[in-house]
């Protein structure tokens, strides 16, 4: 989720008066710049005072810029060649005011977040060298050279450089021990261009304050530190991503550089702690350190010999045990997210008289945070979502945060006890107070809170009406959720105010009546399960003079009832529609082909008649298309295959399709989930399902959810929700979605034989062809299906015996193939013994799991699971098949999650996601 609350109240903005900070790049920028300003504050005099310049150094610039490619035309000012023209003029030279010499070059991309690169596919001609003046050179952020090729050998002959960034560059190469020539050095960034090991010249530079060497997919190994212990006037040192597990010596080398203020370890991996390592360190420098994403075992105590510091970072570091009290009480910015530290928080923190920024969120802390923190009046940013704090919390917890901004405490178990007449001693932009117990009134203080931009109260146990009051005490809301509670009453007007308003979330909640008018500016509308009825029409053909800016819109599980009205072209900006499980009969209206942006339709579970819309066909950026369980007729057209080449989830169950599946389908490259259960199709199953290149194991997502395409700040639920029939169940399926191939075309008039083709799908994991009047034999290469979760072909023609490689399908969990007319023995396979009986029942087979002495035209008991609860437990059944997938491939898998730090972090933050997911419901 993008994180608008973070966005609405600016709260990361570096809390340190001089410059760098916990890593970020801003601040990383924020400490070059310092650094530039301190060391060339000479030298950057406006160049209309340059009267002179050097002809042969502009020849060099001339002959330098001939080899790049400038694709923006950033240096046209260089296009003037005159020879009266003055290079000290041209875009990013400076020279000096008292020689006319070049004495630095500022070419960096000034729009680095850009996919559009100032400088491209260039070369860097060593006549720069020519320029013997130069002290400055920054070409960072330019694609110089083709990814993989080493820094030019001749820049480190360039023993004038007091200043050189050459970061994000594309080089990727080793560091040369010619690095030592640039001992005037100052500042020097060769962050993401460098691999391998920082050679022993690298202490030459021993007048450098500032060095950035930060890597990611392949980082630098850094085992002997004794040339770090040489840069004594270093102030910033940035080694983010650096191997230092040799480095035993890293902490007492720290202690040797007495100028250090702001260093960054981000994301290195660590030596583990040694009985040599010093249980303190002393450092009366150090003001920022950021640590995050090291995975230390344990809290590292030496960090409370840093009594300075004011901004620290442990966040991502899989810390385990307990924080014990310390003396950093100088700390402004602290953040210990994302770790497993457990325990109270320690009295110490209480002492932390200067703190604005605390994070301590997705940790395992336990009882009542406010009784350390309940002093920290200059504390703005506090976030302590997900842990295991509890407790009563009263006015005089919260009497003293009176600087208090942001504010973050959902997945934990508070009681908000305040009189009815309390009103906070905080003015908040940002309020997260999700699964408090707050109600069952509505909250009165809520109206005193008029900087509200973001307001989280979902699942409060709210019990009340939303008063009338609300929409105009929250001037600057853009987000409000309120879902998950009991709120009765009806809208109406509620959601015309506040024109900032932007994302509302109100489900399942008990509010009835008409649909609310809308404000033109809300984007994402979520009103779900509730009791909403009559039509739509007031709600969508509302006269508007401008376009509506609605982006998703969520109605499903009211009871709305009548046609879906023909007033879709003021609301052109949509990009989901979820109407199910409503009352809405007829047939789609022609104004929905106007919504050129949609992504995802879902009708469901409703009454709508007629053939299969038509107008559909101008959606063609449709990916997820759910009309089953209504009422619909005909053929499927092949409009579908023709127009929605998009679509990954196709859903059509439970209607009364008749006439040939369309070869056509087979055009939908991007398919991976096809559902024609339950209609009237006949015909063979078309052969060319091998054309599905989504269900080949080789093209399958990687992506855990499938989005919908674009995203709105502070919308937590972007990603398209699908109910799938698996397995037996009906089943919703969200945060795997983008994981799942399933085709089922089960209970049909489908016949002919199960083409050999489909077994091409290597990577389908449901298959449902049962109920249907296919015959002759099971295709023996169903064995190279071997993701198959499911597969069940019950109630056919189906003669012969089961194929004996279907024993090689080691993921399957559900096997079904009664009532056929198959024989022999059933194959051996470790889960296929363990299937039950009824599974086999209604054939000519024998063998385990059918009894001895089983009698195949005894009188079998055989129940769908139509109707049965849902499996809560669905999801796990399909993360154990993925564990069983890993265990299987522990060194082509795991092995690499111990040496490659991006895989690492990926994995641990699927994991942490998946955590919190789980949390969430």
């Amino acid at each position: 989720m993008s994180d608008v609350r973070g966005v609405t109240n600016g709260i990361r903005v570096d809390p340190l008066t001089q410059y760098a900070g916990c890593g970020s790049e801003t601040n990383q920028e924020e400490a070059g710049r310092h650094v530039t300003a301190r060391t060339h504050r000479k030298e950057r005099d406006p160049v209309e005072d340059t009267p002179l310049y050097i002809p042969s150094e502009r020849e060099t610039l001339l002959k330098f810029k001939h080899h790049l490619t400038d694709p923006l035309n950033r240096l046209s000012s260089w296009n003037n060649v005159s020879a009266n023209s003055n290079c000290c003029h041209w875009l990013g030279v400076v020279c000096s005011n008292v020689t006319g010499h070049v004495v630095q070059l500022h070419l960096e991309n000034i729009s680095p977040d850009s996919d559009d690169y100032q400088i491209d596919d260039g070369e860097i001609n060593p006549c720069l060298a020519d320029l013997k003046h130069l002290n400055y050179l920054d070409l960072s952020r330019n694609r110089l050279l083709e990814e993989g090729k080493s820094i030019p050998a001749f820049l480190w002959t360039m023993t004038s450089l007091t200043h050189l960034d050459l970061s994000y560059t594309g080089f990727y190469g080793k560091i040369p021990s010619q690095i030592g020539n640039l001992s005037n050095l100052v500042y020097l960034d060769l962050s993401y261009a460098v691999i391998g090991t920082v050679p022993s010249q690298a202490g030459n530079l021993s007048n450098l304050i500032y060095l950035h060497l930060q890597s990611y997919e392949e980082p630098l190994f850094v085992e002997n530190v004794d040339w770090l212990s040489r840069l004594s006037k270093l102030e910033y040192l940035d080694l983010g991503g650096t191997n230092l597990s040799k480095a035993f010596h890293l902490l007492h080398t720290l202690r040797a550089l007495p100028s250090l203020t702001n260093l960054s370890l981000s994301g290195c991996t660590l030596p583990l702690p040694h009985h040599s390592q010093p249980s303190t360190l002393n450092s009366s420098s150090l003001l920022s350190l950021d640590m995050s994403e090291v995975y230390y075992p344990f809290f590292p105590k030496w960090i409370f010999g840093f009594t300075k510091l004011v901004s620290l970072d442990l966040s991502f570091s899989v810390i385990q045990g307990s924080i014990s009290d310390g003396n950093l009480t100088s700390l402004i910015q602290l953040d210990f997210s994302i770790n497993s530290i457990g325990g109270t928080l320690p009295i110490s923190f209480g002492k932390l008289s200067s703190l604005k920024y605390l994070d301590l969120s997705k940790n395992h802390f336990i009882g009542n945070s406010f009784e350390s923190l309940k002093s920290l009046w200059k504390l703005s940013y506090l976030d302590i979502t997900d842990n295991h704090f509890q407790g009563v919390i009263n006015e005089d917890d919260l009497a003293n945060l009176t600087s208090l901004k942001s504010f973050h405490t959902t997945g934990n178990n508070f009681t908000l006890k305040v009189g009815p007449n309390w009103y906070p001693s905080f003015q908040l932009t940002s309020w997260d107070m999700r699964s408090w117990k707050l109600g069952p009134k509505f909250p009165s203080w809520i109206q005193s809170q008029k900087n509200l931009q973001y307001l989280d109260m979902s699942n409060t146990w709210i019990s009340d009406y939303i008063p009338t009051w609300f929409s105009e005490a929250l001037p600057h809301a853009s987000y409000v959720n309120l879902s998950h509670n009991h709120i009765n009453g009806k809208l109406m007007t509620t959601l015309r105010n506040p024109l900032s308003i932007r994302i509302v979330y109100l489900s399942r909640n008990h509010l009835c009546g008409k649909l609310p008018y809308l404000s033109k500016n809300v984007n994402w509308l979520d009103i779900s399960s509730n009791s909403f009825s009559e039509t739509m029409d007031d709600f969508l053909c509302q006269k508007q003079d401008k376009l509506m800016q609605l982006q998703f819109l969520n109605l499903a599980s009211n009871k709305l009832s009548g046609s879906i009205p023909d007033c879709w072209i003021n609301w052109k900006y949509l990009v989901a529609v979820n109407l199910q499980s409503n009352h809405f009969v007829g047939n789609l209206p022609p104004s929905i082909g106007y919504l050129s942006s949609l992504r995802s339709l879902n009708i469901r579970n409703n009454s709508l008649s007629g053939i299969f819309p038509t107008t559909l066909r101008k959606n063609n950026e449709l990916v997820s298309l759910d009309l089953g369980e209504n009422n619909l007729s005909g053929t499927i057209p092949s409009l579908i295959g023709e127009s929605l080449l998009h679509l990954r989830i196709l859903r059509l169950r439970s209607n009364s399709f008749s006439g040939h599946i369309p070869n056509k389908i087979c055009n939908m490259t991007f398919l991976q989930d096809l559902d024609f259960a339950h209609n009237s199709l006949s015909g063979n199953i078309p052969s060319c399902f091998s054309h599905l290149n989504a269900m080949f194991e080789k093209n399958k997502s990687s992506h855990l959810c499938i989005y919908y395409g674009v995203s709105i700040d502070g919308a937590e639920d972007y990603a398209i929700s699908v109910f799938l029939w698996t397995k037996g169940r009906d089943v919703e399926y969200k945060s795997i979605l983008g994981l799942v191939t399933n085709i089922d075309l089960s209970n049909n008039n489908l016949s002919g034989t199960i083409p050999r083709e489909i077994t091409d799908l290597d990577g389908l994991i449901y298959l449902n062809l049962s109920h249907n009047q296919l015959s002759s034999k099971i295709p023996p290469s169903i064995g190279n299906m071997r993701l198959l979760e499911s597969i069940d072909i019950s109630r056919n023609q189906l003669s012969g015996e089961i194929p004996s490689t279907i024993s090689n399908l080691s993921f399957l969990s559900r096997l079904d193939v009664s009532h056929n007319h198959l024989k022999g023995k059933i194959p051996t396979g470790t889960q296929i013994q363990s299937f039950e009986a009824l599974d086999f029942a209604g054939n000519n087979l024998c063998g385990p799991p059918l009894p001895t002495n089983y009698d195949s035209n005894q009188k079998v008991s055989v129940t769908d699971n139509i109707g049965t609860e849902i499996d809560e437990h669905e999801v796990n059944w399909f993360f154990v098949s993925m564990a069983i997938g890993f265990v299987m491939g522990f060194w082509t898998v795991v092995a690499p999650l111990l040496i490659y730090r991006s895989w690492r972090y990926a994995y641990f933050s699927f994991l942490d996601e998946m955590l919190y997911k789980l949390k969430s419901y």
